[in-house]
């Protein structure tokens, strides 16, 4: 299953972002030169990228290019160890907006002002919020899903891993894999979601790294 791509006239269209804004971007390394992906098409060559990357890192640029120097935020979108790092208390988690309240009393100990999330920890519940809010999962799913990425998560370290979420005759499981994954499903499963963490630290670093 390949990942999903969108045009660039897709993109400055969706994000009202110029070409020259874009190109700027690019040179300033604010986003990678292998996003840019040159393919043939029926007109001749297009350039597309991956979607969820680009659009989490544009949504990120143009959230915090007020308060930074663009190589100051190319420094913050870029370096991963520069997040990885980090710890939030609860209230620092809803006040940033990086969590919902509900998700984090279901999973986390909202009660307790002392303690701290780890990285990995804001991961687990980001990943838990957004597929919640999306309406992907329902309570139960999430239930199970906290449990899958509090266990199996750790053992991926600094290495990348993929999501899905499948459903098949009304039983729905969950399936980690090292990223990036060539995973084959028969005609009786259901994707029901693909995402990697490689999408969820483009989301979050926006968040992350707000002044």
């Amino acid at each position: 299953m390949e990942e999903e791509l969108i045009s660039k006239k897709e993109l400055l269209e969706l994000t009202g972002i110029s070409y020259g804004q874009l190109y700027r971007w690019k040179r300033k390394q604010l986003i990678p030169e292998e996003w840019f992906i040159r393919k043939s098409v029926f007109t001749g060559q297009e350039t597309f990228f991956p979607k969820e990357r680009i659009l989490g890192r544009i949504h990120n640029i143009i959230n915090l290019k007020d308060g930074f120097s663009l190589d100051e935020l190319a420094d913050k979108l870029t370096d991963t160890a520069l997040v990885n790092g980090l710890a939030f208390t609860a209230d620092q988690i809803i006040e940033r907006n990086i969590v919902s309240r509900v998700c984090l009393e279901r999973f986390g100990d909202i009660m307790d002002k002392t303690k701290t999330y780890d990285f990995g920890q804001v991961v687990q519940l980001f990943t838990l919020d957004r597929l919640l809010s999306g309406g992907e999962l329902n309570l139960d799913e999430a239930d199970q899903l906290f449990h899958t990425l509090a266990e199996q998560t750790p053992r991926f370290g600094a290495k990348g891993w993929e999501l899905f979420f499948i459903r098949k005759m009304g039983v729905s499981f969950f399936l980690l894999s090292a990223a990036p994954a060539e995973i084959l499903f028969d005609k009786g499963a259901r994707l029901v979601v693909r995402i990697s963490l490689t999408d969820i630290m483009e989301q979050l670093n926006g968040k992350l790294n707000r002044p």
